[in-house]
Order: structure tokens, then sequence, then C-alpha cells
């Protein structure tokens, strides 16, 4: 009977012991994403909270932004910068220069060939049994009403990522209609920039801030 407690009280100990793994957390996208790792960026206000919380032993956050990047360039090097940091989470963040780039340089993607490279980031990452989180496209110009340029390509690339979000089982995180919410409160001189962005895309200290609590609100991460 001894020889039982005791050997019951030793894996009690060893389980008590055994460190709880990380959630890590990769952020694949743009130049958007990529000066989200920056200071003052979504992501290092993520690991901010995450560290004031006490919570570094649970959450790893990690930035796989490039700048000009489009839905191609995150499938072409989705092996070297996310699946070889063995993450447990991927949150999708592209879009923009898809839209953006249609009109700036003629170098876009096409809407069909942009949902087949997305579905094809998504099933890849899913083998690998890693959570997909996917993103909406924010604003290309901050101007209220549908009166952007881009207002109406954006709003049907966010359409083909919300429907992807239902038929391949990712999470939605919404960035559209959260700037176009906030602007629509916040924006009463309707500005083109200047609210949520620097330069109607890249992000101010507000969109970084907005984009940081969308996403802890979808992660589960405490705020």
């Amino acid at each position: 009977m001894r020889v039982r407690i005791l050997a019951i009280i030793a894996i009690i100990i060893c389980v008590s012991m055994t460190p709880l793994k990380k959630t890590k957390i990769v952020f694949f996208g743009d130049s958007i994403t990529q000066q989200g790792a920056g200071k003052g960026g979504y992501i290092d206000l993520i690991q901010e909270k995450i560290n004031s919380k006490g919570l570094q032993n649970d959450w790893e956050v990690v930035g796989a932004g490039i700048g000009g990047n489009k839905v191609y360039d995150l499938y072409l090097r989705m092996e070297d910068d996310v699946l070889a940091k063995n993450p447990d989470v991927v949150v999708i963040y592209i879009g923009i220069n898809d839209v953006w780039h249609k009109a700036s340089s003629g170098t876009g993607t096409d809407k069909d060939k942009f949902e087949k490279f997305y579905i094809a980031i998504i099933k890849k990452l899913q083998a690998k049994n890693i959570k997909v989180y996917i993103c909406t496209p924010s604003v290309i110009g901050e101007l209220k009403d549908s009166r952007n340029q881009q207002d109406g390509d954006l709003n049907a690339y966010g359409d083909v990522i919300r429907n992807l979000a239902t038929t391949n089982n990712c999470t939605l995180i919404d960035l559209r209609n959260a700037f176009i919410a906030y602007d629509a409160k916040n924006n009463a001189e309707n500005k083109d920039r200047g609210v949520l962005t620097v330069d109607r895309v890249h992000l101010n200290p507000a969109g970084n801030q907005l984009v940081a609590s969308e996403m802890m609100k979808a992660l589960g991460i405490p705020q």
C-alpha cells in the first residue's frame, strides 16, 4: 500500500514539474505585419500585454511579414518562414497589396487566383495540424461611405476571406469591418488618413492598437 502511495505521489510530482508547452503564434503577412513586429506595432503590443499579464510561459509570438508581399508570395515562402518555426497557430493578414497594386502598378492579384492561393496556404498549414486565423484586408484610404478608390475590391476580397473561414474551418478576424466601424465613429472630418493609418494603409498607434485588440480577442489572449 505504501509503495502504491509513493508511486502515485511520484507521478503527481512528475506531472506538476512537466513544463507546459507554449502556444506559438506566427503572424504571416506583408509590410503591415513586418512593421507590426517593430516597437509599438500590433505584434509588439500583443507581446507587451502577454508580458504584463505574466503569460510568457503560455504564449510566444513571432512576426513573419515582408513588405510588398501578396498572397502568392506567402505561399512561396511558407516553408521557410512559417512551417520551419513549428507554430501552433498562424494568423494570416494579406490582401492589401493584391488589391492596391492593381491600380498602383498593375501587379495585383485577380480575385480567383487570390482565392486559389489562399486555399493552398490554408490546406498546407492545416495538414500540419496548425490552427489558422484569417484576417480580412483593412483599408486603402479612410474616407467614409465607400468613397475610397479600392473599397469595392476590398469588400469583394473580404467576402472571399469570410467564405474561406466558413468553408475551411478557420477563425475569422474581420479587420475590414472593425476599421470601417472605427472610422465611422471617429473620423468626423472624413480624412483619408490619420485616424488609423499614416498613409491610408500602414498603421499609426491607434491602428496598431485596434489590430492588436481584435487579434487578442480572437486568439483568447487576455487584454
